[in-house]
């Protein structure tokens, strides 16, 4: 294993191990050759054919879900000892395509007692669709197990099926609106399933070791005495003095054997040859490639009513004391509107561990020869000052806002700030006077994120939202202001919008939205006001403290063309948290030129002895790795595109963190050991980028 191997093999050998571990025989579930009956194919609004090996498919486009329903030959699969369901899947038509397949239990309606996964492709495209078996939890465990996102065995609190008893598999396009041609075959089941968790509770409990590791579980790599921790630190000092980074880039991870450009001194953006770039200070061409989360606290996990889940938590009065915590941030899931709740560290107690009391300074020493190592040249959001002032590496610095929000607004992370009101503006000019003489005016900062996946909804959602507000929202007063300009009587406007109200006062007290199709205009036009006085407030703020620095935008999760538009309009760099295959195919709307840089995207797997591998699945270390590596890519091929930042630089907690994301989403392990397969890719990337991004 791992961790008793030559220091010099490190990579290669853990990478021969992962390919070991993840092996496993695949079963066939139907075979489309010669012989196929298709008339015991259900059907809906398609065409079959046999086509060689695979099933030709030409869907239509007047079912909501055209495709075919493939039952089990005996009655049912038993898929029990797999991870997946899989299919290879080939776009023959001429358009693009997302074809999805569902696994179905007994009972399947499309959302209970089923699982379903898609896969978009390309004319001429082929790729493989994997479904992931995920797991019922155990009725013994169910309400002991809580507070994550994912559980022991793959399991799911809610959903899930029994791999056990597959009755039938579908597949299908989801409410086309043209015909499509694509190919299926090679249907079968792959992958190990994760062993499953222990029925009786009195012999599962406690599940998670000293390590913050699960009990139940072994794989490669995993840490079993802190022997094991010193061996892996020698192991890993010896691989980062073997491969300190690419030899072809400057201080700052530029490219130094590059054309030269003007320096300024700072970060800037530029366009050459069609495709945008970053140049560093030194007037380098640089393509950001990071990492988020550069920190020592990533496996902080709540404790309280789960103490029975740890087998060895440490005495408060032991040198692991300091790690206990309170936190009482929980926007979702079990530990959401409880208040404050007791956590530990496991990642600090580790670090304590493995590189005794000096581990914070060393911790921050390793991240920047780590970073550099592994061909990446960006700290980039949500990572700890003290590491990135350093400034042995480039970095992205993280501005919070405190705004009062707009009360008839909602979204995944919480309500829209109201940036009419006066506290949003100041609330952004104190937090950036706070990075004078840190962050603002250091060349070593590419610039600000301010914002971070915000809730833009569609293109009336926040005007309508104001409308629900009460009659003090100042955005609502804007909002009406607007509205007397443009219309003067509130007759007018009423005659408009097809409302009664008596007065703008009225109007104003009002939390009766018009409806939507009427007064579409006016609330396109509010919100379009709202979202550019955002960006512009931001970067209003940020360059009034840092005129150097690039404004990088708010991390759109979820947008429309009309903030996109307007965070083009403020920013110097539009960015994007894309969790995808691909961002070959990120456009801006139709006009807008601007520079875009991928905030977050990840992928995981369940091979590692984790519960959850993330918002995109994967089968295997190694695949994670192919998925990375081909992500990466997409973003070096799209002229737009002037980085990629990976979320996160550690894996969450086992148990997961206030809000119950428990991902596999790390180049590092709770034990600080490195992903040898992603950390492999991310080196071959790093080496070539700027050679492919330059397109030789």
């Amino acid at each position: 294993m791992l961790r008793l191997i030559t220091p010099l093999l490190f990579s290669a050998v853990f990478l021969v191990l992962s390919a070991a571990a993840a092996a496993q025989a695949a079963e066939t579930l139907l075979k489309f050759g010669p012989g196929f009956d298709l008339s015991a194919v259900g059907k809906s609004d398609v065409q079959l054919a046999l086509d060689g090996e695979a099933l030709r498919l030409t869907t239509g486009h007047k079912a909501d879900w055209p495709g075919v329903t493939l039952k089990a030959p005996k009655g049912r699969w038993d898929l029990a000892a797999f991870a997946h369901v899989a299919l290879d899947v080939k776009n023959v038509g001429k358009g693009d395509v997302t074809v999805s397949c569902r696994v179905d239990n007994p009972g399947a309606d499309g959302t209970k007692n089923c699982v379903t996964q898609h896969v978009s492709l390309k004319p001429g495209e082929r790729q493989t669709l994997r479904v992931p078996l995920e797991r019922s939890m155990s009725a013994a465990l169910r309400g002991k197990l809580f507070a994550m996102r994912g559980y022991p065995g793959g399991a799911v609190d809610k959903g899930g099926i029994d791999p056990a008893n597959v009755t039938q598999l579908l597949v299908f396009v989801n409410k086309p609106k043209a015909d499509h041609t694509f190919t299926i075959g090679n249907l079968r089941a792959d992958g190990a399933a994760p062993p499953a968790a222990t029925v009786d509770p009195a012999k599962f409990f406690p599940m998670i070791d000293q390590y913050g590791q699960y009990m139940h579980k072994d794989w490669p790599g995993k840490v079993h005495s802190d022997a094991e921790l010193a061996k892996n630190k020698a192991a890993e000092a010896a691989d980062l003095k073997a491969r300190p980074g690419p030899r072809d880039w400057n201080q700052y991870g530029g490219w130094q054997a590059g054309p030269k450009l003007a320096a300024s001194g700072f970060f800037r953006v530029e366009k050459l040859e069609g495709k945008w770039w970053l140049v560093d200070p030194e007037g380098r061409l640089f393509w950001s490639h990071g990492n988020d989360c550069v920190h020592g606290r990533n496996a902080v996990t709540p404790i309280t009513d789960r103490e029975f889940y740890f087998a060895a938590l440490p005495p408060k009065d032991s040198p692991f004391g300091r790690f206990y915590g309170t936190g009482n941030w929980a926007p979702h899931n079990y530990y959401e509107g409880r208040g404050q709740y007791a956590t530990f560290d496991f990642t600090g107690a580790n670090l304590l561990r493995k590189y005794g009391p000096e581990w914070k300074r060393e911790y921050a020493e390793l991240a920047h020869r780590r970073l550099r190592s592994w061909g990446m040249n960006t700290i980039a959001n949500w990572s700890d000052a003290d590491i990135y002032l350093l400034r042995k590496t480039p970095y992205t610095a993280t501005v919070g806002r405190r705004g009062k929000p707009i009360q008839g607004s909602e979204g995944y992370w919480g309500k829209f700030d109201d940036v009419f009101d006066p506290v949003f503006a100041e609330g952004l000019r104190r937090a950036m006077a706070r990075e004078k003489g840190r962050s603002a005016g250091d060349p070593w900062c590419l610039g600000y994120f301010v914002g971070n996946e915000l809730s833009w909804g569609n293109e009336t959602s926040l005007a309508l939202a104001t409308l629900r507000s009460p009659a003090d929202q100042a955005a609502k007063k804007v909002f009406i202001d607007d509205l007397k300009k443009k219309y003067n009587k509130i007759e007018r406007l009423n005659a408009a919008w097809g409302t009664q109200h008596a007065s703008w006062d009225a109007l104003l007290s009002s939390t009766t939205p018009p409806d939507a199709k009427k007064a579409r205009d006016d609330l396109v036009a509010f919100y379009t006001h709202t979202a550019e006085e955002y960006f512009r407030v931001c970067r209003e703020a940020v360059k009034e403290a840092a005129p150097q620095q690039l404004y990088l935008g708010c991390r759109f999760a979820w947008a429309n063309d009309l903030a996109v538009r307007a965070s083009a309009k403020y920013c110097d760099v539009v960015s994007f948290n894309r969790y995808n295959r691909s961002v070959a195919d990120l456009k801006l709307p139709a006009g807008v030129d601007k520079p875009v840089v991928i905030g977050e995207f990840h992928f995981g797997a369940l091979d590692r002895g984790m519960f959850h591998t993330g918002l995109v699945k994967t089968a295997s270390q190694q695949e994670r790795a192919d998925a990375y590596r081909a992500y990466v890519r997409s973003a070096l091929e799209n002229p737009l595109i002037v980085g990629t930042h990976w979320f996160q630089f550690a894996d969450q907690a086992t148990t997961g963190r206030g809000d119950g994301e428990n991902y596999q989403i790390g180049f590092l392990d709770v034990c600080d050991t490195p992903y040898g397969e992603t950390i492999a890719a991310s080196r071959e990337i790093g080496a070539e980028m700027y050679w492919l991004r330059k397109g030789k």
